[in-house]
């Protein structure tokens, strides 16, 4: 299939909705072949499926993913290398978000945001580093947020989180770099994004959704929320040869926020 990742080998987490089914079909639609992963396994499954059902039977596979669990990180490779033929884009996109400022934010939720965020990230790439370099080049697709780089007083542990996704991911660049092992490594660091996560979000502070939308467009200098392919069509041009000169960058996706 021709397009921008023609013969790549993706596996992206938190494929099973938002985000992270947007990257998986967008890589699709650029010739990419993917393997979803989800702690939602039958979501992840219906995504691919759907993808399926428009660009043809084996191009996206899926399967039930925990990114906390080391073991399930080592299965989810070999299921890449079983459906797929191998792996050369691992786009670490399951995450999570937790309220509390650094008075009301309980540890269990601090400690629960770090394994999905951080450490599911840490073990995904150790476990995909081997495969990947048997099918070089390849690129590894972090996605943080611009809350990586810019403080909220209401979000110590998402703050924290998303700075330890940016900083890591430096490290794994050089590391790859130093080695010659031909694998990128950058961080994507959204704003507001119109995804599930803003449904809740406008459910627990009972507000409508077009009210959230519009107040959270009003933070934004170009005064709109990002749609999912505004991130997904960033993922494509790393995932891509297109960006085989960029490695321990940041791609900010923020409407101008950081300008600020």
């Amino acid at each position: 299939m021709a397009g921008r990742c023609a013969g790549k080998l993706a596996l992206v987490t938190g494929g099973a909705q938002g985000l992270g089914a947007a990257h998986g079909r967008r890589l699709a639609e650029e010739g990419a072949r993917v393997l979803l992963t989800d702690i939602n396994g039958a979501g992840a499954q219906e995504t691919a499926d759907a993808i399926n059902a428009d660009l043809g039977a084996g191009t996206a596979f899926a399967i039930q993913h925990d990114v906390t669990d080391r073991a399930q990180w080592d299965a989810a490779v070999e299921a890449a290398r079983e459906h797929l033929g191998g792996l050369n884009v691992l786009v670490n996109n399951a995450g999570i978000g937790v309220a509390g400022n650094i008075e009301t934010c309980k540890f269990e939720d601090w400690q629960r945001c770090f394994d999905i965020n951080v450490n599911g990230i840490f073990h995904g790439c150790q476990a995909a580093l081997p495969l990947m370099r048997e099918h070089a080049p390849g690129s590894i697709v972090n996605i943080s947020s611009i809350a990586g780089l810019i403080a909220s007083d209401t979000m110590p542990a998402y703050n924290a989180s998303k700075a330890a996704v940016w900083m890591m991911s430096k490290s794994i660049a050089l590391h790859c770099a130093k080695n010659n092992m031909q694998i990128r490594c950058n961080s994507v660091h959204p704003t507001f994004v119109d995804t599930p996560i803003l449904d809740g979000t406008a459910k627990h502070h009972n507000l409508d959704k077009q009210v959230l939308m519009d107040k959270l467009a009003r933070q934004i200098p170009l005064k709109f929320v990002g749609e999912p392919n505004d991130i997904a069509n960033a993922v494509v041009y790393l995932a891509s040869d297109e960006s085989r000169f960029m490695t321990g960058a940041e791609l900010k996706l923020d409407g101008g926020i950081s300008a600020m």
